[in-house]
């Protein structure tokens, strides 16, 4: 007989073995969704939509209004829909309701419509309203959005969805007609790079990156068996063994988000990154930005005030990868975070 169990429930976040980069970088775009998101490469089976999934279900409840679509915050008056500053408009009071923060996954077949959405054309002539049929996006909004071999999308596809992600809105635009509703969303890619890679200009729009790679640790490796086992035949007992190990964690990404603001940084802690970015002959100054902002993150979660040499050295190891120059004919940068933390380390650059 199967004594094997199913559940609905996602799996803990906190019992993921290994996979520390990618963990990390999960983790750091929960307390800042301002980072960019998160790009992840590397061979299937190696936990990348379950950690996506159970980071969802660690993260805590939202304060949301009640039947919104855009699942707006009634406490972010600046950011609201459309429709909910109509209702304020028209003096009806917004009810706050309470939901889990969800994975929106993107198909990738999926078209510009039905990840932007729509503008009904022949409503807007008759009488004059805009009608707008919601999107991927606006299901994504305050969520996270899931694209699974994201190399494999329209590249029209993925400007709109790296657009909204650093811009936080989504626009529609049809025949003089706009409408724009809110889109601020942790976007999570995931790919296998021998599918094909992203334009240097898609990779670079990212936060950050990590490679992944099934554990070659042997005790690792049964630890992941061993635990899966005690997922699947009795989840129940497998969630509540984790809880407090959840709880801890959920508490010190709260922590983090309200302490992000109060973090400080030097002059010093700017031209280390200005100098870095130089060396490694990175165009632009997009990673400069990212290596700040994930240098104030990670100090924030370690509890910190004041962000330190060795966190601008933990953030270029997310933000430097897939922005690095490639090689003439060289379809990915050979450089993984791993081989950068030891050029970094050992004073190469």
């Amino acid at each position: 007989m199967n004594n094997l169990q199913t559940t609905s429930r996602s799996y803990c976040f906190t019992a993921i073995v290994g996979q520390e980069d990618m963990k990390t970088a999960l983790i750091l775009n929960a307390v800042n969704p301002k980072l960019g998101g998160i790009l992840i490469r590397g061979e299937k089976g190696t936990a990348k939509s379950t950690a996506v999934r159970a980071l969802a279900e660690l993260l805590p409840p939202q304060a949301v209004v009640e039947n919104c679509r855009f699942g707006c915050d009634p406490r972010d008056l600046p950011h609201l829909c459309p429709e909910c500053q109509e209702k304020l408009e028209r003096g009806e009071k917004l009810i706050t309701a309470s939901r889990r923060m969800r994975v929106i996954e993107l198909p990738v077949n999926a078209t510009e419509d039905r990840v932007a959405g729509s503008l009904d054309m022949e409503h807007a002539l008759k009488t004059g309203e805009k009608k707008f049929e919601s999107g991927i996006l606006a299901q994504a909004n305050r969520n996270i959005l899931y694209v699974d071999e994201v190399n494999l999308l329209d590249d029209h596809i993925v400007d709109i969805l790296l657009d909204s992600a650093a811009m936080g809105v989504n626009t529609v635009e049809r025949e003089g007609v706009s409408f724009t509703h809110p889109a601020a969303f942790m976007l999570v890619g995931t790919m296998k790079p021998e599918e094909g890679d992203l334009r240097p200009q898609l990779l670079d729009r990212f936060g950050l990156s990590v490679t992944v790679s099934g554990e070659r640790d042997l005790e690792k490796r049964a630890a992941i068996l061993a635990k899966r086992l005690e997922f699947e035949r009795d989840s129940g007992k497998f969630f509540a063994e984790a809880e407090a190990g959840q709880r801890r964690l959920r508490e010190r990404i709260e922590n983090a988000g309200r302490l992000l603001d109060a973090v400080e940084y030097s002059p010093e802690i700017l031209e280390k990154i200005a100098s870095l970015c130089v060396k490694l002959e990175v165009d632009g100054h997009r990673a400069d930005i990212t290596i700040l902002k994930t240098a104030l993150t990670r100090a924030a979660f370690d509890d910190r005030k004041n962000v330190t040499g060795e966190d601008v050295l933990r953030a270029a190891r997310f933000a430097l990868p897939h922005r690095l120059r490639r090689k003439p004919f060289e379809e990915t940068a050979d450089i993984t975070g791993d081989m950068l933390t030891r050029l970094l380390e050992g004073g190469a650059v």
